[in-house]
């Protein structure tokens, strides 16, 4: 990508877009987007990403942004290229991933300021995005569990790996339990949240899909390797107050979750593994006991909640 980054032709785009202020500072970031990023900062003292990458995928970036707008968690588009090329967008400094906190407190966070805000895929006005039929988003999972199936190689067994998939032909079946479809955010792990404080206070780079509530949120539940327990869980699930699906369905989609993470890690972040197994461990026994009709205690109001 042969681009003119300079501080000035980069004031020269700030211009052109009616932005006030001046760069005098450009960094590059890496991640893991096939474009370009660069942080700037300003003479007032603010602080830009520049981000130039595909149409498409610009376009999608944006839209998330702006559909979200009313979040706290969100960046604020500046500027969006007329051929999206590329947008700025405000900076939110902090951490990602490492000193995160309690997952009770930026889950909590997390489902207020931004999962109570998603609205149904046919409102969000983003062209070209993926709808997932009743047999693509199915198909979707399983491609998901046999990536991960590669990387996690000899660590789990096979019938670790046959336990998962016949939990996603279940439970992606039937259409009308997969529940309403919704503008998500598509990865929503640590990796991806900005903390201050051990305090929630950004979320960033999406990639955005249509697909049920409930895998943007078990995604970000499983995207790190502590509090992954049923109580937690539920705690989370009761502030949704979209997308609900039965509790018994939560915890059968988090071992797919689980298993799918569990592959990631080993690629990315083997330090997490431990967690991740021992935590495999729990929930494959939990699992056990709810196809076996032993499972977890729920009360008659919160099961006529959940189904």
């Amino acid at each position: 990508m042969m681009l003119d980054t300079s501080i000035k032709e980069i004031n020269k785009l700030f211009r052109f877009h009616h932005i006030d202020d001046e760069i005098i500072g450009i960094q590059r970031l890496s991640g893991t987007t096939s474009g370009l990023v660069l942080k700037l900062e300003s003479q007032k003292g603010n602080t830009y990403i520049l981000k130039y990458d595909h149409p498409n995928q610009i376009q999608s970036g944006e839209c998330f942004f702006n559909t979200y707008k009313n979040s706290t968690l969100l960046p604020n588009v500046l500027f969006t290229a007329s051929d999206r090329s590329y947008f700025a967008y405000t900076f939110i400094e902090g951490t990602t991933h490492f000193n995160r906190g309690f997952k009770k407190h930026w889950l909590t966070l997390l489902i207020k300021e931004l999962f109570n805000k998603y609205v149904h895929y046919k409102d969000s006005g983003i062209p070209g995005l993926i709808e997932y039929s009743q047999e693509t988003w199915k198909e979707f999972n399983l491609i998901g569990i046999e990536e991960a199936r590669v990387n996690i190689g000899d660590l789990l067994s096979v019938k670790d790996y046959n336990f998962v998939q016949s939990k996603v032909e279940k439970l992606f079946e039937n259409r009308m339990e997969q529940g309403d479809k919704f503008l998500l955010h598509g990865d929503t792990g640590v990796h991806n949240f900005v903390f201050n404080q051990s305090t929630l206070i950004g979320v960033i780079d999406p990639s955005p899909m249509v697909g049920p509530l409930t895998y943007d949120f078990l995604y970000a539940f499983c995207s790190s390797p502590d509090d992954i327990n049923v109580d937690t869980l539920y705690a989370a699930a009761d502030l949704l107050e979209q997308g609900e699906i039965d509790k018994f369905r939560l915890i059968e989609e988090v071992m797919i979750q689980l298993y799918c993470r569990i592959g990631l890690c080993v690629k990315h972040h083997p330090s997490d593994l431990p967690g991740y197994l021992k935590a495999w461990e729990e929930w494959k026994q939990l699992c056990r006991q709810l196809d076996e009709g032993n499972g977890i205690e729920i009360t008659d109001r919160e099961r006529e909640k959940y189904q």
